[in-house]
């Protein structure tokens, strides 16, 4: 009887540890948006001229790395690029690519953020955005 008892305890409190083990832990901070590359103003080279220049579009909330091939084989290169574009233009572009789940209407809002260097006010609007959709 005594072995029962005994048993029993140190199944609780191997339970109690593992029930308290991860309340312990420091919260993880929350992830932060890159630095955007800069650029310079007079190109390096004849070659450094003729590549376009390209945004990792993946910073908006919503575009992933098959949406941001797309947009710069569309001739979405830049944030810029992406905050002058129609909503219904980016539309087309997901549906001939069959990609139905994405919704593109605050892209150019979020890309006019970035285009602006505006950081800060981006991560803010994309806090009160849900997977890329107005909540």
């Amino acid at each position: 009887m005594l072995f029962f008892w005994l048993g029993l305890l140190v199944l609780i409190l191997v339970f109690l540890w593992w029930f308290f083990r991860d309340k312990q832990q420091p919260p993880a901070e929350p992830p932060t948006l890159p630095a955007l590359p800069t650029r310079s103003a007079a190109p390096l080279s004849v070659e450094a001229e003729a590549a376009p220049v390209e945004d990792d579009l993946t910073l908006i909330e919503g575009i992933g790395p098959k949406i941001n091939q797309l947009c710069h084989a569309a001739g979405i290169h830049t944030f810029a690029d992406l905050a002058q574009a129609d909503v219904s233009r980016l539309q087309a572009i997901l549906d001939e690519a069959k990609l139905r789940i994405a919704d593109p209407t605050t892209w150019p809002e979020q890309a006019r953020l970035a285009a602006a260097g505006d950081l800060e006010a981006l991560k803010t609007y994309q806090d009160s955005l849900k997977g890329g959709r107005v909540v």
